[in-house]
């Protein structure tokens, strides 16, 4: 099994740094792409990012366990949704099941507000965020994530209240999913509580991989 840790959209592949410390003293080896650096050098939006995520995915012969949070989510369902014959698991982390336009307009707002010198260590230009963070507005899996088979966790932070309906959508939809919610941490489990998320993703990982706790 390959298992993929997928940043979110202010993030980058150091922010799953002590999950993965935490994984491999339970024995599970993990990987963590930076996606920004997967699509150097191209224009960036939603579509760049995902052909180069999936041209990474598809490199390798094993079975992969998908995990993303937020944009890293959407990536890993989009991704599990044309490739299901790859797909030995799935975890969303704090994923909107709709997309939010509203927010995110507010955000990429916000966005044009802040110095170039903010996005320096994402390892992304500020011109090719903001179009990343708008192509995102044109995403809809609402329908598409029934369609899922293989077995799914869905997280989510108890405080990313954002994002808590969008969790029970997400489990309501797909038939083969769990859904745990992590005390005491926002939308970015991975950066609020490492430890204990990779407690319950070891777990799962563990349960559907056939490996032994």
């Amino acid at each position: 099994m390959k298992n993929i840790l997928i940043h979110g959209l202010g993030q980058n592949d150091k922010d799953w740094n002590i999950v993965i410390k935490e994984l491999s003293a339970k024995g599970i080896f993990s990987i963590a792409p930076d996606l920004f650096d997967l699509s150097k050098d191209q224009a960036l939006d939603y579509n760049t990012l995902y052909h180069s995520f999936n041209r990474q995915c598809t490199s390798y012969s094993d079975q992969l366990n998908l995990c993303g949070l937020s944009l890293g989510g959407l990536l890993a369902l989009n991704y599990a949704l044309e490739h299901p014959q790859s797909i030995n698991s799935l975890v969303l982390i704090g994923t909107p099941f709709e997309i939010p336009k509203g927010l995110l307009a507010l955000q990429n707002l916000l966005f044009h507000l802040m110095p170039k010198t903010a996005f320096k260590d994402l390892g992304v230009a500020k011109k090719d965020f903001i179009r990343l963070s708008t192509s995102v507005a044109k995403l809809d899996f609402m329908k598409s994530a029934a369609l899922l088979k293989c077995p799914a966790l869905i997280l989510c932070g108890a405080n990313d209240k954002a994002n808590l309906k969008s969790a029970g959508r997400f489990h309501e939809a797909i038939k083969n999913s769990e859904l745990a919610i992590i005390k005491e941490a926002g939308h970015e489990v991975n950066i609020d509580k490492p430890i204990e998320l990779a407690d319950v993703l070891g777990a799962f990982w563990k349960q559907h991989s056939g490996l032994s706790l």
